[in-house]
């Protein structure tokens, strides 16, 4: 049964708007904590004074209440609908999301709000450990997964998992940070030949998962921020991470034009977050070898993130009120 099909046959029987409301949303809520970091990244890379970083923050914490809110209700009341997400072949992949979510909060926090980054990075690392294995589990367990179901969505475990050190490392949980870390590199390597595998020789992508291509740079970017957070030096791995991470943002680009005539659907929000981790990871390394050149990068990258979550939360406020989203697909 192709994933559509499943869609209709396993959405079909509940109308209610919250039956329906999608384990996606806590994209926009990655989308806008990747905001909050790349902005803070600017803001410390151009030595600016008014920190807009921290109101996006206060606005992705408020965010992240109201989708937990949401999904939690769902879970309570229509716990049939959220237990058929688990079971579909692609949404399985975006329950990671909510630990994701977890992880980025307490890394935006870190710096002004210690207290309680701690037990945030503590929460979610756990459900993050608890998510990957029971998503893994799935993966190789009795499921009848075909190729057409595999898409770049099933890299967001893993790049929780590489997450875990960001926080993690600072706030003194190196072991545990180096056992997420390893873990997601290395479902980051076998997920990456499966893709690709699948983008090459089989059908294209249904078109609302095409936007989910540009998770392709995550992993890399977000693995560059991670291990100079736990090595501490800019070695040869590092720029290896980098210099793929900007590979694979080439790779992307020529595919975007196709992308962005597609209809709006959640999944566009998959642009947010990798190019976050991109413009971090950029001003990162500005900051490691003074490189001007990266220096004006990651300000290219972060106007272009700022206009792309300012269409995003426009776009999707438009969908909400004209009730297309929370529908039965």
């Amino acid at each position: 049964m192709s994933a559509t099909a499943e869609n209709h046959s396993g959405a079909g029987g509940d109308h209610s708007r919250l039956a329906h409301y999608p384990i996606t949303f806590f994209a926009t809520v990655m989308g806008m904590l990747g905001l909050t970091l790349a902005l803070h990244a600017g803001e410390k890379a151009y030595g600016l004074t008014f920190h807009a970083s921290h109101y996006v923050l206060l606005a992705s914490a408020a965010l992240l209440i109201a989708v937990s809110v949401g999904y939690g209700l769902k879970l309570l009341t229509h716990f049939k609908m959220a237990a058929w997400e688990w079971h579909h072949p692609v949404r399985l992949a975006f329950f990671p999301t909510i630990s994701i979510s977890l992880i980025l909060m307490s890394i935006a926090t870190l710096a002004e709000y210690p207290a309680i980054a701690g037990p945030l990075w503590i929460v979610g690392t756990a459900l993050q450990g608890v998510l990957s294995l029971l998503v893994i589990s799935d993966w190789i367990g009795h499921r009848d997964f075909k190729p057409g179901h595999i898409n770049a969505a099933w890299f967001i475990p893993a790049v929780g998992n590489i997450l875990v050190p960001i926080a993690g490392a600072p706030l003194g949980y190196p072991d545990i940070s180096w056992l997420f870390f390893s873990g997601g590199l290395l479902f980051w390597v076998v997920l990456l030949t499966l893709v690709m595998n699948r983008l090459m020789f089989h059908d294209p992508l249904p078109a609302r998962l095409q936007p989910t291509l540009v998770i392709l740079i995550a992993p890399p970017a977000v693995g560059f921020i991670s291990w100079m957070r736990l090595n501490g030096e800019l070695d040869h791995f590092a720029m290896f991470m980098i210099n793929a991470a900007y590979v694979f943002a080439l790779i992307v680009a020529t595919q975007l034009p196709k992308i962005l005539r597609l209809p709006f659907a959640l999944s566009f929000w998959a642009l947010s977050f990798p190019l976050a981790a991109l413009t971090i990871a950029t001003f990162l390394y500005a900051g490691e070898t003074g490189s001007a050149f990266h220096k004006a990068l990651g300000g290219g990258l972060l106007g272009l993130l700022v206009l792309i979550i300012a269409v995003l939360l426009a776009r999707t406020t438009v969908a909400i009120a004209r009730h297309e989203i929370c529908q039965p697909e």
